[in-house]
């Protein structure tokens, strides 16, 4: 298969986690959230170009912490901008990879056969969304207006989201516009089909305190 690549956006300051120290950073199983994160694509392929998108006030952080932990898995660290859009665009621009994956650096636990899935997938499509089902009821808020919707017209959204390289370089041509919450948004924007595939339910984002209560869970599980 192609040459593949990957960009880990790790971007958080911690805000809903309570944290001074960006939830990227926080350790679980002995080590940093984004060293297992990134450790996920390595695990797949040894070959595979990792970027990560970090603030450029905790690059010297993420360096101290490689050190500690002797973590030696080949990846490049690009600053990132004042919004995902901008942090993925510029690591865009050093991406050589002929299929690329975008994913939360808070994403530690996509099994392989997804990250595998998803990369295969992109023999027959251009851009391949991972989502899950929605197991709850659900309703519609705004203002003073509720009502209930139907959980199976709709989808939890996940990463890693793939692209064709040059696929997903051309969607970041647009101009930014705060609507775009994810990189399907802006492929979903040049009225470009999304190809879904079945998530793994593990594949939590860790964004608060309970997260992480879940997160050390799951690893206990792996081990």
């Amino acid at each position: 298969m192609a040459n593949k690549s990957v960009i880990i956006t790790a971007g958080g300051i911690g805000k809903r986690m309570e944290s001074d120290l960006p939830k990227q950073f926080i350790t679980i199983g002995a080590k940093p959230i984004l060293m297992h994160t990134i450790e996920l694509f390595h695990n797949i392929d040894k070959e595979i170009e990792i970027f990560l998108t970090l603030p450029s006030a905790w690059k010297g952080y993420w360096e101290t912490l490689v050190d500690k932990h002797y973590f030696r898995i080949p990846h490049a660290v690009i600053s990132g901008g004042e919004e995902r859009f901008f942090s993925i665009k510029n690591a865009l621009n050093r991406v050589t990879g002929d299929f690329v994956a975008v994913h939360d650096g808070v994403r530690p636990f996509a099994s392989q056969e997804l990250i595998k899935n998803s990369f295969r997938a992109l023999e027959n499509h251009k851009v391949v969304v991972p989502v899950i089902q929605i197991k709850e009821s659900i309703r519609f808020v705004k203002n003073e207006t509720t009502h209930a919707l139907n959980r199976t017209e709709y989808r939890l959204v996940q990463t890693p989201q793939c692209f064709h390289t040059d696929v997903l370089k051309q969607i970041y041509e647009q101009p930014y516009d705060e609507s775009f919450t994810d990189d399907a948004s802006l492929a979903e924007r040049m009225g470009l089909p999304i190809h879904l595939i079945e998530g793994n339910e593990e594949n939590i984002k860790i964004t608060t305190r309970f997260d992480m209560q879940v997160a050390e869970t799951l690893l206990t599980r792996k081990k």
